[in-house]
């Protein structure tokens, strides 16, 4: 992962309201430092496993949306990394100060290459206090950047912003839980503005792959083999940052008719997009349905939901079609005794 630019700038903001106070980077990192590098590892490891995260595309240039004209500025070599960055922390600043939620904290900025695509990622750090041991084995107060509780983050896929005008996904950032406000202040420093539905274009590439197999009437094994197959690659897209391509999703489902699955997502008109940014959350629920109380066990991967497994909402029942054997056999026993 070759890093162009990066640096760290900090803002100063306590939580009673008093003005921040911005400690401007005079220099950047060393992009080729061992430290840098596993800097940014970390931090795109703690990004990727993220949940909660949201896609978009920038507002349109304005006064009130100035981030996408200073980066611009930057990549046509108009204006200098440091000098891009330092206008972004100053509007951060304001941007916060507005919002009265954030507490500040370290602003890593990096531009970075991952395979051939570039990206633009933006933190929000913050210090854990922890303890070291030192060379004469005693103990000492240890101070660290704490990439794994990232909360404020985004990540910009430049290439694909310069190269796909069409796109409404090439950003990404975390939304939080529920959509706190303590991320909105963040996505309108950035000018984003939300253009996909991770779950809901999740949960409808879930929805066909269910279509797909019943349509295909495939034994239960090999139904299960697919699921896994779909999950475990979405997965880890996901883990690497990356969209699910459906078209590469298709060639893994079915090795024989790599199309099969792709054109029947085309001939029934899901509505997806070529490539979706998959949602972890919604993947994972879609291995099994499970649940227990009261002496009853209830365990059903989900591709059997809508087949042989029917939910009524209303009446909260389960009917269950074509059971297996062994239970039959157990419950025809039990009539008997």
């Amino acid at each position: 992962m070759p890093i162009k630019q990066i640096v760290i700038h900090h803002i100063d903001k306590k939580p009673d309201g008093t003005p921040a106070v911005i400690q401007f980077a005079d220099h950047e990192l060393p992009a080729e430092s061992q430290t840098t590098e596993t800097l940014m590892a970390d931090l795109n490891d703690a990004y990727n496993a993220k949940q909660g995260k949201a896609w978009g595309l920038f507002h349109p240039e304005s006064g009130a949306h100035p981030f996408s004209g200073w980066l611009s500025k930057y990549l046509k070599e108009e204006t200098t990394f440091l000098e891009f960055s330092t206008e972004s922390v100053e509007h951060l600043t304001k941007m916060m100060e507005e919002s009265n939620l954030s507490t500040g904290g370290h602003v890593l900025i990096a531009h970075y290459v991952q395979g051939m695509t570039d990206y633009l990622s933006i933190a929000l750090l913050h210090h854990s206090e922890g303890v070291t041991v030192t060379d004469t084995l005693d103990v000492t107060p240890s101070r660290h950047l704490d990439v794994g509780q990232l909360h404020v983050a985004a990540r910009i896929n430049i290439s694909e912003w310069q190269n796909n005008k069409q796109s409404k996904q090439y950003i990404s950032f975390i939304k939080g839980k529920n959509g706190k406000k303590i991320s909105e202040y963040f996505r309108d420093f950035i000018g984003c503005m939300e253009g996909v539905d991770g779950p809901g274009e999740t949960r409808t590439l879930l929805k066909a792959f269910s279509d797909f197999v019943e349509s295909e009437d495939l034994p239960e094994d090999l139904a299960r083999e697919k699921v896994s197959t779909l999950v475990e690659y979405a997965t880890g897209q996901t883990k690497q940052g990356e969209a699910v391509s459906l078209e590469e999703l298709s060639s893994l489902i079915d090795e024989d008719r790599p199309q099969a699955f792709y054109d029947h997502i085309r001939n029934k008109d899901y509505g997806l997009s070529p490539e979706i940014p998959a949602d972890k959350r919604t993947l994972n629920q879609f291995r099994k349905f499970t649940g227990r109380a009261e002496g009853l066990s209830i365990s059903f991967e989900a591709h059997l939901l809508g087949s042989k497994i029917e939910y009524d909402e209303n009446a909260g029942t389960l009917v269950i079609k074509n059971l297996p054997t062994q239970l039959v056999d157990a419950l025809k026993r039990n009539q008997k005794g």
